[in-house]
């Protein structure tokens, strides 16, 4: 049974996330980075007032954040045990768990799910001796990630890793395990990108050999990109998302068009450490930067916006 329309209204903060007739605070996702490595916070270079926490500081981050009525994170997790096979999600759970036992319904959590900071290579899949790309076993490592978040008490699935046929992989251990109602908001149109180096750092997820072109999209081709969406909506994904946000918006509308699902728009950290040194140079204003780059993605159709300035949105004059 498809229980998509069910699994968008199961609280306010995702019933928000879906307004079609007004920009609202809950459309904009704030990124967060938790890491089993540090001992006091780190700022992300390049990308101010974002950090790299241990659990611990990504409580009280989100306390500040809630004190600016930002509500709706995006989780990323980085655990210091890096594996290729048999991964241990102790770390991850305990974050989950912690997180949404402090704030419950206050927040809407989504986490990232993806290979990349937790394999010893650095890449979001799994290989075979030969170094080529094993599908059917990185399906199951990802499927098996998004059920234990879910076990742990997460609000969405956020898969990022461009495998074909993740999003039903998914999709069906979900279902299969009673979370029909945990909704999957795919990375969809994800392109081999330039503008991702920040968060690489935050994340920890630097390929240590080749790139990541053999999975990830190639920016020069549009109708790809295209189907690369079209594919997770059949498979049963409920948002759709480009990234680089702004380096996309030409895609947003066909996506729109061809599947009727809602799209969104991630504004990467190279993007945003883009307005941020413009900005430390004199070159611009940062607010009123940050706020047109948000309206030129909402006016190109973005129903919802991850950027490492959506705790500003109230700063910056965004609705309720």
């Amino acid at each position: 049974m498809n229980n998509m329309l069910m699994r968008l209204k199961k609280n306010k903060i995702l019933r928000n996330m879906c307004v079609n007739t007004t920009f609202l605070k809950d459309q904009l996702i704030q990124p967060i980075f938790v890491s089993e490595n540090i001992e006091s916070k780190k700022e992300i270079p390049g990308i101010p007032n974002n950090f790299v926490m241990n659990l611990e500081e990504s409580i009280q981050q989100i306390e500040l954040d809630l004190k600016n009525n930002q509500k709706n994170f995006l989780l990323f997790m980085i655990p210091k045990k890096k594996e290729d096979n048999d991964f241990n999600f102790n770390f991850q759970k305990n974050v989950i768990s912690t997180i949404k036992n402090r704030f419950k319904s206050d927040i809407l959590l989504w986490a990232d799910v993806c290979l990349c900071s937790m394999t010893t290579h650095g890449h979001c899949c799994l290989f075979d001796n030969k170094k080529n790309i094993d599908l059917n076993k990185s399906l199951s490592a990802l499927s098996n990630i998004a059920l234990n978040y879910s076990e742990a008490g997460i609000d969405g699935i956020a898969p990022s890793d461009m495998m074909d046929g993740r999003t039903a992989s998914i999709r069906k251990i979900l279902d299969n395990n009673e979370y029909n109602l945990m909704p999957i908001m795919s990375y969809s149109t994800k392109f081999a990108s330039n503008f991702y180096g920040p968060f690489r750092y935050a994340a920890d997820s630097t390929p240590s050999f080749g790139d990541r072109k053999q999975y990830q999209l190639d920016y020069r081709n549009k109708s790809e990109a295209i189907r690369a969406s079209v594919r997770c909506f059949k498979e049963g994904a409920d948002f759709l998302m480009v990234k680089p946000g702004q380096g996309s918006i030409d895609l947003i509308e066909p996506i729109k068009i061809k599947t009727g699902l809602m799209v969104g728009a991630y504004q990467v950290s190279g993007e945003y450490a883009g307005i941020a040194l413009a900005a430390e140079k004199n070159l611009l204003d940062f607010n009123n930067a940050l706020l047109e780059s948000w309206h030129v993605m909402k006016r190109a159709g973005a129903q919802f916006i991850i950027s490492y300035g959506a705790r500003k949105s109230k700063e910056l004059g965004i609705s309720e």
